[in-house]
């Protein structure tokens, strides 16, 4: 069978930087799992995968914009320290994320990753890690299946088609 829309496909994956640095690996993991076109994973490599079969080898690299998109310095924001908690303070560091109002959308929430902290302010990123980075992928199909009723209506969002 071939990967098409409403598949479900499994496998093995390592995602490297353009220096050849391993980002992510699903090597001594299960397969990674997905239900093809239903946007599951990221797109660029969504749309390499189309047509494979078991067995088959990829490797692609996707760009950034087919990936999580470029990087936005809007969302790179400064954050009052007092904004925050006094017991949550004491845990800023760069890397600790926590959760906010979007940057250009104070309806929507983001996930902020700290970048750097001053006297009086921290210095936090909305941007995805990856944005601006093209990815590049090695990947082994290891099944395509016909996905179950029962998965197609989880993967939209409950309704049966």
């Amino acid at each position: 069978m071939n990967i098409a829309p409403d598949a479900k496909v499994s496998f093995h994956y390592t995602l490297q930087d353009a220096e050849g640095q391993t980002i992510d690996s699903s090597e001594g993991r299960d397969p990674l799992s997905y239900i093809h076109g239903h946007g599951q994973i990221v797109g660029g490599l969504e749309s390499a995968l189309e047509g494979r079969v078991s067995g088959d080898h990829v490797d692609v690299v996707v760009a950034a914009s087919d990936g999580y998109g470029a990087f936005n310095k809007d969302l790179v924001v400064q954050i009052a320290l007092e904004a925050f908690p006094e017991e949550a303070r004491g845990q800023l560091q760069p890397g600790v994320q926590f959760q906010g109002p979007h940057p250009q959308d104070e309806n929507q929430g983001a996930i902020y990753r700290v970048v750097e902290l001053q006297d009086e302010a921290v210095v936090a990123d909305a941007n995805h890690p990856l944005a601006g980075v093209d990815l590049h992928f090695s990947v082994d199909v290891v099944t395509v299946d016909e996905a179950s009723p029962e998965e197609l209506a989880q993967v939209q969002g409950g309704q049966e088609e």
